[in-house]
């Protein structure tokens, strides 16, 4: 295993993309969904970055990249055109670097995410395909969809409440294991939400 998987807290952390290309764009989204203070260094931005930069989601310096950009930075996205840069910025860097498309000049590699409210699916080929990693995630959006955002959503809810309520230590663990068994999630693609939270809700009630 060339890499430790691990999720990041962004959560306020200062994070630096440097370039304003559609790679740059995507980063920068998730960035902002994770709560990171993003600050983009580039001569020119996407549409979309802009209008991210005029509605205060992210702060913008309107120049190349120079020496000193990375100061104070948790995490760092080199996102330039240029591999000459890209190496400069992998250099300059002090803590956590992505370079794209050359994973081995930085020290982690960005995972090809399936996100559903609460459920986020990672996968890596280690930089060995992210073509194959693509059409893994794209295979994974249509085996997890919607409907388990909804399920986590509301399992968070009712384990809560079995908590409170079940005092046997081994009939609680039953009813929590079976919230995740293979035929509720078999009953999620098949059924939908409804049918299996009203399942879920009738089994509670009659514990």
């Amino acid at each position: 295993m060339k890499y430790y998987p691990v999720f990041l807290n962004l959560k306020g952390k200062n994070v630096v993309v440097i370039g304003g290309g559609r790679v740059a764009e995507r980063k920068a989204r998730m960035l902002i969904k994770a709560g990171a203070s993003v600050r983009i260094i580039s001569p020119s931005l996407t549409h979309n970055l802009k209008k991210l930069h005029e509605a205060g989601k992210l702060t913008y310096i309107k120049r190349t990249y120079k020496k000193g950009d990375l100061r104070k930075a948790f995490l760092v996205i080199a996102a330039t055109s240029s591999q000459q840069i890209n190496t400069k910025i992998a250099n300059d860097a002090e803590f956590l670097i992505n370079v794209i498309d050359m994973p081995s000049e930085g020290n982690f590699i960005a995972p090809s995410v399936v996100n559903r409210g609460p459920l986020t699916i990672a996968i890596s080929t280690e930089g060995a395909s992210p073509a194959i990693a693509k059409a893994l995630r794209m295979e994974m959006e249509q085996l997890y969809g919607a409907e388990f955002a909804r399920y986590l959503k509301f399992t968070e809810v009712i384990r809560q409440r079995a908590i409170k309520k079940i005092t046997d230590n081994k009939k609680r663990e039953r009813f929590l294991k079976s919230l995740a068994s293979a035929e509720k999630l078999r009953s999620l693609r098949t059924k939908g939400f409804r049918a299996v939270s009203t399942a879920v809700l009738t089994a509670f009630d009659n514990l």
